[in-house]
């Protein structure tokens, strides 16, 4: 288990095993092509209405502030997974504060593009954390704000440990983060496991299951508005991508002819069950297996591309613009295939 403020003090020890951002300008290109998928992604988004959907258990959906926000509320507080767009914490926050009276505590991050952790410091801020009496002598709140958790990868990548500019302030890091494998605790009388699934839409990416509601927040590893983005800059792959749907699919229980049972929550869209998550997992499958056939006949990428083996699907996932767009997906699918291993 690891702090920021381990990170902190190991960043400026000069911890050469984190030299994957080298300058200044390196973390800047990479954040604004981070903003440039979120705001391209979340397009018409940005000034939507916040929407809070009960989902099943004590597990809610808001839309609406950029990337989905899901949130547990209990008697002991709330847990939030991802926290928006930076501009839309307000609007975010008023919402969210109607499922309980009670604060935010924690705050998992899915990834770390800014639609899914814009809102980490507002969020942060507008929470608590309960410490024991080795804190505080009578267990009251600690000033600290809500905890936040991620992958290791997730706070490597946003706080720039190697003493260049950081492309996110401080107060957005993960405080808490775990490696590799799972994180798992118990909150509100129920199981969390936080689940790692390496290089898939990135490197940091974790699925968030909420066991006794039966409820999986997915993040950016499936979506139902577009293709998926695979971020081969922040270590995503396609390969990854596909085995963190066969994940998912295969904790999903279907209640009855496979509808039903449990929900899948994507990064951006609407309410799924496991049947949903199988037909994107085909679509990205069976795109991959028709590059990978045309590679090894040794056609180029521009030549992939106009064939379009994306085709039949584009009615269906193909954005206008951005990430989510059929060259895209080809574009970043055909790179990982032919990437040096």
């Amino acid at each position: 288990m690891r702090s920021r403020w381990t990170t902190v003090i190991a960043a400026a020890a000069g911890a050469a095993g984190l030299a994957f951002i080298a300058t200044a300008q390196q973390n800047a290109s990479q954040q604004n092509a981070a903003q440039q998928n979120a705001g391209q992604q979340n397009a018409g988004q940005r000034n939507a209405e916040i929407q809070v959907l009960p989902v099943q258990g004590n597990i809610y959906l808001v839309t609406g502030a950029g990337g989905n926000i899901v949130v547990q509320a209990g008697e002991q507080g709330m847990v939030v997974v991802d926290t928006g767009l930076q501009q839309n914490s307000a609007k975010a926050l008023a919402a969210i504060a109607k499922l309980s009276p009670k604060k935010i505590q924690y705050i998992i991050n899915t990834h770390v593009h800014p639609d899914h952790t814009g809102g980490n410091d507002a969020f942060r801020q507008a929470g608590t954390t309960i410490a024991g009496a080795n804190v505080t002598a009578n267990l009251t709140d600690v000033k600290l704000g809500a905890q936040i958790w991620a992958q290791d990868n997730v706070l490597l990548r946003m706080s720039a440990p190697t003493g260049s500019q950081s492309p996110s302030p401080f107060g957005a890091w993960p405080t808490e983060t775990y490696v590799s494998g799972r994180k798992q605790f118990s909150f509100n009388g129920e199981a969390i496991e936080i689940i790692h699934q390496p290089h898939a839409h990135t490197d940091g990416d974790s699925i968030v299951f909420f066991r006794r509601s039966d409820v999986i927040a997915a993040g950016d590893i499936f979506l139902t508005t577009t293709y998926p983005f695979i971020d081969l800059e922040r270590g995503g792959g396609i390969q990854g991508e596909i085995d963190a749907l066969n994940t998912i699919v295969e904790m999903a229980v279907p209640l009855r002819q496979e509808e039903d049972g449990t929900y899948i929550l994507p990064g951006h869209g609407r309410i799924c069950d496991r049947f949903d998550v199988v037909e994107y997992r085909d679509m990205v499958t069976i795109v991959r297996d028709r590059i990978q056939a045309w590679i090894k006949k040794g056609m180029t990428l521009d030549q992939i591309k106009a064939a379009r083996p994306t085709l039949d699907y584009d009615a269906r996932y193909g954005a206008k613009s951005g990430f989510g767009t059929a060259d895209s997906f080809i574009e970043a699918t055909y790179k990982s295939l032919t990437q040096k291993k």
